[in-house]
């Protein structure tokens, strides 16, 4: 199992060449692809991690892979990296943490939306707006649905929650009538 600190190590890594060769968003994408790619496949991730499939062989499954998602040499040579170190199954992990360095080198920040349906576009609008000035970065919108909140929404901005949700609202509601 490797650490968070090691993923970052190793994506850090990835950045920084991306930053010297001015591709780190394309390359971020291509590493995107290939995690999911890898985190999707049973089968592929048993025969990338397995020791008991001859190491050649190991590595001609991940040399058909990366033709096939048509890598860049860079990250074609950095995950062929992690399977000789043997890391090819922390790579969802060092993936995700690619991703957030990458956001935070572009000034970018992730945020998630869930609402019981598909979201106003005026009022994504203005949300998306009002992120940007409390963060002070380009914000990056992910919409979800759940009917379970009922109504209103819940929004995700990096590690702070705003639970506007009526769900929420009817528990609080319940709790404070319970405890009179």
């Amino acid at each position: 199992m490797i650490t968070g600190s090691l993923a970052r190590r190793y994506a850090k890594a990835l950045l920084a060449l991306g930053i010297q060769q001015q591709t780190y968003d394309a390359l971020g994408k291509e590493l995107d692809r290939t995690a999911e790619t890898f985190a999707r496949s049973p089968e592929l991730r048993v025969a990338l991690e397995n020791p008991v499939f001859p190491f050649e062989k190991r590595r001609l499954v991940l040399e058909d892979v990366a033709r096939r998602l048509a890598l860049s040499k860079t990250v074609r040579n950095f995950v062929m990296l992690l399977l000789d170190k043997g890391r090819i199954g922390a790579l969802p992990d060092i993936a995700r943490a690619h991703r957030t360095l990458v956001d935070e080198h572009a000034g970018r920040v992730r945020a998630t939306v869930t609402t019981v349906r598909p979201l106003d576009p005026v009022l994504e609008s203005r949300l998306k707006s009002a992120l940007e000035r409390q963060s002070g970065k380009t914000v990056l919108l992910d919409k979800r649905e759940d009917p379970t909140i009922v109504g209103g929404l819940i929004t995700q901005l990096g590690d702070i929650v705003y639970d506007g949700s009526v769900r929420t609202q009817l528990l609080q509601l319940r709790e404070q009538l319970l405890s009179e």
